[in-house]
């Protein structure tokens, strides 16, 4: 049996993250040994990570700049009824930009390959045999199974294109719900990195989780050929599945994790509605780099009450979930955002930064609702799922 590796702080998944953690623990605690473990084989896999400008918190924009590798002064959306351009600006990190900063800011330090198989507070088993001994385990290898979270899910694939020609496109098109609607609510997610490259994603609001990546990819190339961006060459795919957030019993949850701290979606870090986790990845990033005491005690009890305060926090969020999902006709969600998208752009911007006044959530449920009102107070009165609170 070999001997165990020894280090401060093992990070298991070199995901966002972890990765962020590792950045900022790097910067500010120099002293410590970090050490981060991939199973995949490489750190951040094959995804793009979006954020609106004012989502980060002001002290937490220097960490993610240097990830970001595409920026733009405003966004559209695009319904039935409704068609405008948010004047918020709109970033994307990529996993490129991201493997990069690690590389040049954590030399030697990140480990590829090595999957886990058993985690305690101070310590990690490899499917390789390996052993690491730390003062603290952090968990980052994204959501699991849990029966303390009732979740629905936005899936999506994505397909990158090289265009013979220039698209276009000024800006980026986060929702265009004019497409035909499937499997709750379906939108396409277009990002124009280049004058001629786009990355084009076929997106859903859906109650279940499984993803058909050949229907997906029939739709992107569909929806392609549609606005006129024919020829050229598909460069890169990506897809993934997000959690959206019904109710949950938060206390429970990390009761269930016997000790091991997490971040992350491993955390319940994330959006109630849209799903993006970069701001809250930062943002507890930063509260970890500042605690005296980086023993595992410490931050699962950090991480553990950061988390809870958080969803706590965004019960409004939930609330709105559940008329999404459960107040009305499962391709007729779109009407929800559609009836969202009336509002102001810095209301917008502060529903997308989960910083909504109480005048803010007075006007989202003003006006004529778009579900029926005795299917809303069905779905805010439901328990979505079982022993789940909102």
């Amino acid at each position: 049996m070999s001997k165990a590796r020894i280090c401060d702080v093992a990070l298991v998944g070199a995901g966002l993250a972890n990765g962020l953690i590792a950045l900022r623990l790097a910067e500010r605690r120099p002293d410590l040994d970090i050490r981060l473990y991939e199973a995949g084989e490489a750190p951040g896999g094959n995804h793009t990570w979006s954020f609106h400008e004012h989502d980060l918190d002001p002290a937490d924009g220097p960490l993610v700049e240097p990830l970001v590798a595409h920026r733009w002064p405003a966004y559209e959306v695009r319904f039935p009824r409704r068609r405008r351009t948010v004047s918020t600006g709109y970033r994307s990190a990529t996993a490129e930009r991201f493997r990069t900063v690690l590389a040049a800011r954590l030399p030697g330090r990140v480990e590829t390959g090595w999957r886990a198989t058993e985690l305690t507070p101070t310590s990690v088993a490899f499917a390789n045999g390996e052993t690491v001994r730390a003062s603290c385990v952090i968990d980052g290898r994204g959501p699991g199974a849990t029966a303390h979270m009732a979740l629905r899910h936005q899936k999506f694939l994505g397909r990158e294109f090289e265009l013979e020609r220039p698209h276009g496109l000024a800006h980026p098109i986060v929702m265009d719900a004019t497409v035909a609607q499937a499997d709750g609510y379906r939108f396409v997610y277009v990002l124009p990195l280049t004058p001629t490259r786009l990355l084009v994603e076929d997106t859903y609001y859906a109650d279940g989780p499984a993803l058909d990546p050949s229907i997906l990819r029939a739709r992107v190339d569909a929806y392609r050929e549609a606005a006129g961006w024919g020829g050229g060459a598909m460069v890169r795919e990506e897809q993934g599945v997000l959690p959206i957030a019904l109710g949950g019993d938060m206390a429970a949850f990390w009761a269930a994790r016997n000790g091991v701290p997490a971040s992350g979606l491993a955390a319940g870090l994330f959006h109630p509605t849209t799903g993006y986790s970069l701001p809250d990845a930062a943002r507890l990033a930063t509260r970890l780099a500042a605690l005296p005491d980086l023993s595992a005690g410490a931050v699962f009890s950090t991480t553990r009450d950061h988390s809870i305060e958080t969803f706590e926090a965004r019960r409004f969020f939930r609330m709105l979930n559940k008329m999404l999902f459960l107040a009305g006709d499962p391709a007729r969600r779109f009407e929800v955002l559609q009836h969202f998208h009336r509002l102001s752009d810095p209301l917008i911007a502060r529903f997308y930064a989960a910083r909504l006044t109480p005048a803010d959530k007075l006007r989202i449920l003003s006006g004529r609702p778009p579900v029926p009102v005795g299917a809303a107070l069905r779905a805010l009165l439901s328990r979505p799922g079982q022993g789940v609170p909102a």
